[in-house]
This record gives C-alpha cells, sequence and structure tokens, in this order.
C-alpha cells in the first residue's frame, strides 16, 4: 500500500484547507484510513479516520464539527476537509491506513504511513 497525501499549506485563521490522499495497493489491506497530524515539540494525535466498508467516520474531540473526512473509493482517494482553522492545527498532516475495518487512535494500529504534508495556520 502507498499513500500519497497533498493539499497543505499556509492559511489565515478561520480559514479552511482540503487534503487529499491517494491510496494504491490492494484495497484490502487498506480497509480502513485516517489521518494523524504532528506539531512541532507535540506527540502525533489521531485527527480522523473512515471505514470504506459502511463509511464509518471517526474524529478527534479537537476537530469535531470542523474537520470533515470523506473518500472517494472509485479514485481510491481520501479527503480531508478542514474548515474554521486556528493556529493550533499548524501541524504536518500524515495519511495513514489499516488493513482491519477497525478504528482506533494509536498510532501504532496503522500498519502504512504516507509522507506528511505540512499545514501552517497564522493568527
Amino acid at each position: 500500500v502507498q499513500l500519497q497525501a497533498c493539499g497543505g499549506g499556509l492559511v489565515q485563521a478561520g480559514g479552511s484547507l482540503r487534503l487529499s490522499c491517494a491510496a494504491s495497493g490492494r484495497t484490502d489491506r487498506r480497509s480502513a484510513m485516517g489521518w494523524f497530524r504532528q506539531a512541532p515539540g507535540k506527540e502525533r494525535e489521531f485527527v480522523a479516520a473512515i471505514v470504506w466498508s459502511g463509511g464509518s467516520t471517526y474524529y478527534a474531540d479537537s476537530v469535531k464539527g470542523r474537520f470533515t473526512i470523506s473518500g472517494d473509493s472509485a479514485k481510491n482517494t481520501m479527503y480531508l476537509q478542514m474548515n474554521d482553522l486556528t493556529p493550533e492545527d499548524t501541524a504536518v498532516y500524515y495519511c495513514v491506513a489499516t488493513p482491519t475495518g477497525l478504528v482506533y487512535s494509536a498510532s501504532y494500529y496503522y500498519k502504512f504511513w504516507g509522507r506528511g504534508t505540512e499545514v501552517t495556520v497564522s493568527s
């Protein structure tokens, strides 16, 4: 499984960005996909995830109501729409995948990781 994230950039507080993650490889190896982020000097943290079968979605409390995760199975692409961004959302965002159809917030659970895309929110 290979994951390629893009869409990061610099945005002012209150603005929006949409991240994309293009996936390749066996679909049964990426039954659930999601996003983690890591801010400078902080631990990597779970942001959101989606289970392809059924479309269930999961969010960290810190982004609930502002971020929306979605996927297009025909394009093998997952998205993260981020609205009402704050400087606290500044981080490198990583696309992840796991073969199981379960979602956990622990980073070690996700077998496949893409290279990150940087999001910077200015105040």
